[in-house]
């Protein structure tokens, strides 16, 4: 049976209550056995993989900026998938596994690219049922990216797809990061991101400016100091036109599922496309609530079993 629209439980108002994940019972974390990918630019990718199971679907799930395969709706979607019997596979973005990734180049909202390398990856590799793609906040502008670029081409690698959140116009959205309660959120993101990217400095020597990624208070900033000029990038203004995945809705030509709360603090209603940018291949939900990656159900403190559920729902095609 097909999942109805999100609807938040009474308990549980405003955007930013939705999105603080801790409130939830955080699923139980999965039993990952982990496969390293080498790149060919010679870097490597770790991708955490549920125990397979012969002939059965597989969902790629694709994380969001600073995500792994620990994240809430990683742990949700993989518990959820193991009760049904089917495949699951996180990659990781490159830094993102728990080890610092070899080049000095890292992972970026557009990286459409990387995308297509590991779907191609996988699909050389497994035997079995369709092959499924998700994608949450970052991961999911990068998923959108990639299938509007290729499009009938996707469809070689995956059957169906799902973006949860995606930051589809990374100015606005960006710029939405910088303000009120959502520093918040900044703060704890930058706190990874820029030790990671001292790191590198320390490591590679770039020509890049340490102080001013260091004082970043802003993904603007900091997307601006490094981000953008590691990935060939013109500043963070070309960055983020280029990377968003709006303008590439319509080229989408898998059947596609697009999820955004219309109270993602993260997202705002400005962000979200009309019915005539996107393809007759995406099929657009705008609940009124559910935050970014929230989606919280059931008596207080909640749990995260609707999105699973509804993302399974729609690969099965119901």
């Amino acid at each position: 049976m097909a999942q109805p629209s999100y609807r938040a439980p009474a308990w549980l108002p405003g955007g930013h209550l939705q999105t603080i994940w801790p409130l939830a019972r955080r699923p139980a974390a999965p039993r990952y056995i982990r496969q390293r990918w080498e790149t060919p630019d010679g870097d490597f990718i770790d991708a955490d993989w549920l125990p397979r199971r012969p002939g059965a679907p597989l969902v790629v799930l694709f994380h969001g900026l600073e995500g792994c395969s620990q994240s809430h709706y990683a742990r949700a979607l993989m518990q959820a998938l193991q009760t049904v019997g089917w495949n699951g596979v996180v990659p990781h973005f490159r830094g993102c596994s728990g080890e610092p990734n070899r080049l000095l180049r890292a992972y970026h909202s557009g990286d459409s690219a990387e995308i297509g390398w590991m779907l191609a990856r996988i699909h050389a590799n497994f035997a079995g049922g369709p092959v499924f793609a998700a994608g949450v906040s970052l991961g999911g502008n990068a998923l959108l990216k990639w299938l509007g670029e290729q499009g009938d081409a996707a469809r070689h690698l995956v059957t169906r797809a799902a973006a949860i959140c995606p930051p589809l116009d990374l100015t606005l959205s960006g710029t939405a990061l910088g303000r009120g309660f959502n520093r918040v959120y900044t703060e704890r993101f930058l706190r990874t991101l820029k030790r990671k990217a001292l790191a590198k400095l320390d490591v590679h020597h770039a020509a890049l400016d340490r102080r001013r990624i260091a004082a970043a208070r802003t993904l603007h900033a900091f997307d601006d100091a490094f981000t953008a000029p590691v990935h060939g990038f013109d500043g963070v203004g070309d960055y983020w036109r280029r990377a968003s995945s709006r303008p590439w809705l319509g080229g989408i030509r898998v059947p596609t599922l697009l999820i955004n709360a219309r109270n993602d603090p993260f997202v705002p209603p400005a962000a979200l496309p009309a019915a005539h940018e996107c393809s007759d291949a995406v099929r657009c939900e705008f609940p009124a609530t559910g935050g970014h990656v929230g989606f919280l159900s059931g008596p207080a403190p909640g749990h995260l079993g609707w999105l699973p559920a509804r993302l399974l729902d729609d690969f099965a095609g119901e």
